[in-house]
């Protein structure tokens, strides 16, 4: 295992500068980070000495990556809901009761793992995550735990906990397939790297009372979960009260949660990512910290998502907004934003935002140093949208011509990043080329203030074979000339990128 160790700023300044990284050594999360809110009061700001961070080369790996894939999938996608499972809260008691029963008719015909990941792979896709449970408990493999106790929606006169013995997994369904294990099989095939998504509450398991907009609360619910007010808010009189749980409760909560966990790093081979999602509270963080100490020692280059777990984690996930400046954090990140309405099926494709959307956004964000994550969500049968299926292989034809401007660079130092709306760049690592993109057609010449090109290089637009004519002012900078063929045909569609060499350092 590997702690990330730094260097003293006196050195570690002027690598930075090279490098066009960030002047600081903490490994921190952004201050307006909402999860890290959640869970400042009593997740430690400094983790503890014995922790481990995922190693550099995990690291690099990671912002290498540059674009990817989101998939939420579940009895959510049965009963048509556009944003996962969290409609759940909204429903009616008989409401809630017929969703949980919807596990008995899971057996989506039309899932192929190999066409899902193809369509990834053959697209530009590096990596894609994967929903293995929703708030609303439903597990999406093979899992040997059980729920003990749950909530009976349907009970005579109000909810009532009641026994059970069931893992609640797609194992109890008619497919029985482990969709887990097909899609981690066939995502390794296709050099796909994979990060496996997992909430921290669940709603079906009783146990997990009252964590993180539970439909269950308790009398404690105030010194328990940090997000109870909300839960209070957004539900009323939908939201049920049930005792507290009794300490042999939270004990086998803790221990199923931290045994699903161990199953996902143990049972589908070296995992890149493990996406984690929402929180738990105070009074069981320390059996939490222990769980990520115990993850870290199956896997350790296994990339944490923070949610939940602080500065544990090693990558942070801006979700539907790009940030406005690289500086946002110094650590890891990668946006995850839906192409429809939700990360869930939608059913309308005029709601599907396009390959222009999706374009401007891996742009966007690799010239800031992160990655773009596409959300998109299969129907209940496991075909996705035709619309996103046709936005997603136009989005893989512009990467063929433009991908290693975005592919594995990174960011210029300081405001380098742009200029103007329009303009944004990315290097690559060793200095020598910067990368342009324009969002907009230039016109007649493309006009950069901010670099001055090798003397004597040859400039280059991704999609046209021939050397464009530039000249270089130290007044105006540099001006490219646009052949007048291309003007009206363009070698690639909503955004267009040249290769240009410098004098390294790159700034």
């Amino acid at each position: 295992m590997h702690r990330r160790t730094f260097l003293s700023a006196a050195l570690l300044s002027p690598l930075l500068a090279r490098h066009g990284l960030g002047a600081t050594n903490e490994h921190r999360l952004p201050a307006s980070d909402t999860h890290r809110k959640m869970v400042s009061s009593f997740v430690e700001d400094t983790p503890i000495p014995e922790y481990r961070w995922a190693s550099e080369s995990a690291y690099e790996a990671f912002r290498d990556m540059k674009y990817g894939v989101r998939i939420h999938w579940g009895i959510y996608s049965v009963a048509g809901f556009l944003h996962e499972s969290w409609p759940f809260l909204d429903l009616s008691f008989q409401e809630r009761a017929r969703y949980n029963e919807l596990y008995k008719t899971w057996n989506p015909s039309g899932f192929n793992a190999d066409e899902w990941t193809s369509l990834f792979a053959e697209n530009g896709m590096r990596m894609f995550a994967f929903t293995t449970k929703h708030h609303e408990g439903f597990s999406m493999f093979h899992t040997k735990t059980r729920v003990r106790q749950r909530i009976r929606w349907d009970a005579p006169g109000k909810p009532q906990i009641e026994d059970c013995d069931l893992a609640y997994s797609i194992a109890e369904t008619p497919f029985r397939r482990d969709v887990v294990k097909e899609l981690c099989d066939a995502g390794r095939k296709r050099g796909l790297r994979i990060a496996l998504y997992f909430s921290h509450p669940d709603w079906y398991d009783a146990d997990f009372r009252p964590y993180a907009d539970d439909p269950v609360t308790v009398p404690s619910a105030a010194q328990l979960d940090p997000g109870w007010k909300g839960a209070v808010k957004r539900m009323g009189a939908r939201l049920v009260m049930a005792p507290d749980p009794t300490p042999a409760q939270v004990a086998r909560m803790m221990a199923r949660h931290r045994a699903q966990l161990k199953e996902l790093l143990t049972n589908y081979g070296d995992m890149q990512m493990l996406s984690l999602d929402q929180w738990l509270g105070p009074a069981v963080w320390p059996q939490l910290r222990e769980t990520i100490l115990e993850l870290r020692r199956l896997q350790p280059n296994v990339m944490l998502r923070a949610r939940g777990i602080g500065n544990y984690g090693d990558y942070y996930t801006p979700e539907g907004f790009v940030p406005g400046q690289k500086s946002n954090t110094d650590m890891p990140w990668m946006v995850i934003y839906p192409l429809a309405r939700g990360f869930s099926f939608d059913p309308d494709g005029s709601q599907y935002k396009g390959a222009a959307w999706i374009i401007r956004n891996i742009v966007d964000t690799a010239a800031k140093g992160g990655s773009f994550q596409v959300g998109i969500g299969p129907d209940a049968t496991g075909k996705f949208h035709p619309a996103a299926i046709a936005q997603v292989k136009e989005v893989g034809a512009w990467l063929r011509t433009c991908g290693k401007g975005v592919y594995a660079t990174r960011p210029r130092a300081g405001d380098n990043w742009q200029e103007g709306n329009d303009l944004r760049f990315t290097r690559s690592k060793d200095g020598q080329t910067i990368y342009c993109f324009a969002l907009a057609w230039p016109g007649a010449s493309l006009q950069l203030r901010s670099l001055q090109p090798k003397g004597g290089s040859d400039i280059r637009m991704f999609g046209s074979p021939e050397p464009m004519k530039w000249s270089f002012d130290p007044a105006k900078g540099t001006t490219i000339e646009l052949p007048e063929s291309l003007h009206n045909r363009k070698p690639t569609e909503y955004a267009w990128g040249w290769s240009i060499r410098v004098n390294a350092p790159a700034t």
